[in-house]
């Protein structure tokens, strides 16, 4: 069961904790940070009993009180010729096979297994941020993201979401645009 932990809805770049709150930086806060751009931090209590099951990104935003559609799970694929593309969706969306192939040029794309995903990004499966990973993947970002003034993506850490501007997540993150749903 997912519970609210702690929810901090203040920006964190460059505000000073106490040592009682303080948060754990992922590489996904240093690259937002280096780059001055603005975000807030909202935890959730990750258990670790749940099974990662379908639906978990829709659990994420139903605990922490969130507009699904505004909530960003990362897919990690693997196209034809092997090249790994990620992909951001809302929670309640999967990827079109058929628009994914077109936003990376791929006759053939496939998820990559979840136990593969650490040694490709450096995350853990429900943890997979599009910021921060191990090499920088051609990242794509549904269009509809563009409808919010605030996105939520994980942080890169089980339990931990990050809140910011949908046009400074793509800057971030070198990613594009594009009808993925």
């Amino acid at each position: 069961m997912l519970t609210v932990l702690h929810e901090c809805r203040v920006p964190v770049y460059n505000m000073r904790m106490s040592a009682a709150n303080r948060i754990k930086k992922t590489n996904a806060m240093r690259i937002l940070e280096d780059a001055s751009i603005p975000y807030e931090v909202l935890l959730y209590d990750d258990d670790g009993e749940h099974k990662l099951e379908l639906g978990a990104a829709v659990r994420i935003a139903e605990t922490l009180h969130l507009d699904a559609a505004a909530v960003f799970k990362t897919i990690v694929m693997r196209t034809e010729a092997k090249e790994i593309c990620v992909f951001c969706v809302p929670a309640r969306l999967e990827v079109n096979a058929k628009k994914g192939r077109i936003s990376c040029g791929a006759k053939e794309i496939a998820s990559v297994k979840p136990d593969e995903l650490n040694a490709l990004t450096g995350y853990v499966r429900g943890g997979c941020s599009p910021l921060g990973m191990k090499r920088r993947f051609r990242t794509f970002i549904d269009e509809s993201a563009q409808l919010f003034g605030t996105v939520y993506v994980s942080a890169g850490v089980r339990g931990v979401q990050l809140a910011l501007d949908p046009q400074h997540l793509a800057a971030a993150a070198n990613a594009v645009f594009c009808d993925l749903t």
